[in-house]
């Protein structure tokens, strides 16, 4: 238990029947008239839902332990994503739907971090931009230019994002994991 006076980014509470929601912003509110009280966003663990909640000054709220460990992917066994822990070389089977739209962005040897509360895969987190190479896009015209448009280029892990038209098949880019943006060249 905690008091709402205690919050902080990034701490998970547990509320309205056991969900998991976390901090993502929050703020003391002392008003001229009436008791204080705390403004906060909070984020569910699970639908990524961001709701806006607000707390009398004191009240005390339940934290959820959230265990977050930097993992390495190690391969699919089938519908399973299975990490690596890097300290105990233990193997976590993950599903997809825990995995979700990072999912887009693993291949092998990747970290990420992995969630879990009660020995429950909440989320995995990758970092926020990753290096991948394209697999394939169709090659630029003539005349093309820098500032021209994008065209549709598909990733060594088989998910498409939009490139601009100077980036060839082979190539290594640097993606943003959050959005899915095309960020830049990486120099070998």
């Amino acid at each position: 238990m905690a008091s709402t006076n205690d919050l902080k980014n990034g701490m998970v509470l547990k509320l309205e029947g056991g969900q998991l929601w976390s901090v993502v912003e929050f703020q003391h509110v002392k008003p001229g008239k009436g008791p204080a009280f705390v403004r906060t966003k909070l984020k569910n663990v699970l639908s990524g839902k961001v709701v806006d909640k607000t707390f009398n000054a004191g009240v005390k709220v339940e934290t959820a332990t959230v265990d977050k460990r930097g993992m390495q992917f190690s391969y699919m066994d089938g519908d399973y994503f299975v990490f690596m822990d890097m300290d105990t070389y233990d193997q976590l089977h993950v599903d997809r739907k825990s995995v979700g739209d990072a999912a887009n962005y693993l291949i092998e040897g990747f970290e990420a971090v992995v969630a879990q509360h009660e020995g429950e895969v909440l989320y995995v987190e990758l970092p926020a931009a990753v290096e991948l190479t394209i697999k394939h896009t169709e090659p630029g015209v003539q005349g093309d230019r820098s500032t021209g448009g994008s065209k549709p280029a598909e990733l060594e892990t088989g998910h498409s994002i939009q490139v601009p038209l100077f980036i060839t098949t082979g190539e290594k880019i640097k993606v943003d994991t959050r959005t899915g943006d095309y960020l830049g060249r990486v120099n070998s």
